[in-house]
């Protein structure tokens, strides 16, 4: 299992990429505990918090897919690094600001999240021109899912420490600019400065233009609805067995299952119809939601959340297959950019919808939220299967990209024939 992750770790570039990005995507993962930490110690209110973490995400998911375009057109150091510098200092402006005045800090925060670089959908755009084959890039989709798992368990242990040894405004201000030494990291990598994307075609719906990429962000808005559903649920239930500690130990537990079964799909070579694929991967995630109703003790609760995590890592990595196969020529960065807007979007759409099904039916009915939402992306997969398994814009033999110099051709993937 892990000679295949350690080949691809040991590509000239891959580790400093995938260090780089993660480091980068620490102040987007830890925005939401972070704003909450500070607004308390402003003595503000849980709603206030709620409020600016709110704008935070909105701006975020409206930002990532302009960014991404942008980054298509122009590469990756002209809009990553600008990008990660001015929602530094945006931070910076509402640490030392404060929530008063309140405008500002609701300008501030959006600021912040509208310019977050869209570091994610540029490391997989990188990964063909790093790699150079399919089937490396494909493991590479399958650990850097893996490795979002890490970062969002260990992003908010960062926020605290900083918090417990100086104080939530230095939590704020150090992350941010732990942040932006991640961008820089990647865009001052050759891979970075040399990837140039493929000639696009002039369309204001650029990446939306595909039907394929409209079918996986309409299932994937739904798999963002069960994961953040279930963030809700497990409130009442952690309320009722022990508190503040069993709630973390199922947040926990619902990132290892995701851990755990994205290090073993992306351990292995998949053959087959990836639109199949995903299929399955995502009809085993609504099951395996499903148990979760049955609210047994508190070491069998968390052993379920474990089962409940572990296609959530694989259904993503396969997604991202699918959207570089549907990605129109030229918009790859956009595209998966996209796929993180919806994903984001429907976790919020989950947290809001789990709150009024919890109060009125109580853990029970909160619990079955995620398993209904995984049913409707099976729903959704299925309907759309035949546009999911058509070829896409892939093509078998195309003029290798700019980056060559030798101007050579060559056989090509899709995402290194628009990368």
């Amino acid at each position: 299992m892990a000679a295949g992750y350690l080949e691809i770790l040991r590509a000239r570039h891959a580790a400093r990429l995938l260090a780089g990005t993660l480091v980068g995507r620490l102040p987007n993962a830890t925005a939401a505990i972070a704003l909450v930490l500070f607004v308390r110690a402003e003595g503000g209110s849980y709603s206030l918090a709620g409020g600016l973490a709110a704008v935070y995400g909105v701006a975020n998911a409206v930002g990532q897919p302009l960014l991404g375009r942008l980054v298509d057109l122009r590469g990756q150091p002209r809009v990553q690094l600008p990008a990660a510098v001015l929602s530094a200092l945006a931070m910076a402006v509402f640490a030392f600001s404060g929530t008063d005045p309140l405008p500002l800090a609701y300008a501030a925060v959006a600021a912040a999240g509208l310019f977050t670089p869209p570091l994610e959908g540029g490391l997989r755009a990188l990964w063909p021109s790093v790699l150079g084959k399919e089937e490396q890039v494909h493991t590479a989709y399958a650990m850097d899912a893996v490795a979002q798992e890490v970062m969002f368990t260990v992003g908010p242990l960062l926020v605290t420490l900083c918090t417990a040894l100086w104080s939530a405004q230095a939590a704020l201000l150090v992350l941010n600019v732990i942040g932006v030494l991640g961008a820089l990291s990647v865009v001052v990598s050759p891979p970075s400065r040399a990837w140039r994307s493929a000639p696009r075609e002039a369309h204001w719906l650029g990446a939306l233009r595909s039907p394929g990429l409209l079918a996986l962000l309409g299932a994937f808005l739904f798999v963002g609805i069960a994961l953040g559903s279930i963030t809700v649920a497990s409130v009442p239930y952690a309320d009722e067995h022990g508190g503040d500690a069993v709630y973390g130990w199922l947040m926990a537990a619902l990132g290892l299952g995701a851990l755990i079964g994205g290090t073993v799909y992306g351990a292995r070579q998949w053959t087959g119809e990836p639109a199949r694929r995903l299929q399955v991967l995502v009809a085993l995630l609504a099951v395996c939601y499903l148990p979760l109703m049955l609210m047994p003790g508190v070491v069998a609760m968390v052993l379920l959340t474990v089962v409940a995590g572990v296609f959530l890592a694989p259904a993503i990595a396969c997604a991202f297959v699918l959207v570089d196969r549907h990605a129109p020529r030229g918009t790859v960065t956009e595209a998966f950019s996209w796929l993180v807007t919806t994903f984001t979007v429907g976790a919020s759409v989950g947290t809001g919808l789990a709150g009024p099904v919890v109060e009125a039916g109580g853990a029970l009915w909160g619990f079955a939220v995620p398993g209904v939402a995984g049913g409707v992306s099976l729903l959704v997969l299925v309907g759309t299967g035949g546009v999911l398994a058509a070829p896409g814009g892939r093509a078998v033999v195309a003029a290798s990209s700019e980056n060559d110099p030798n101007r050579g051709v060559e056989p090509r993937f899709s995402t290194g024939d628009r990368a």
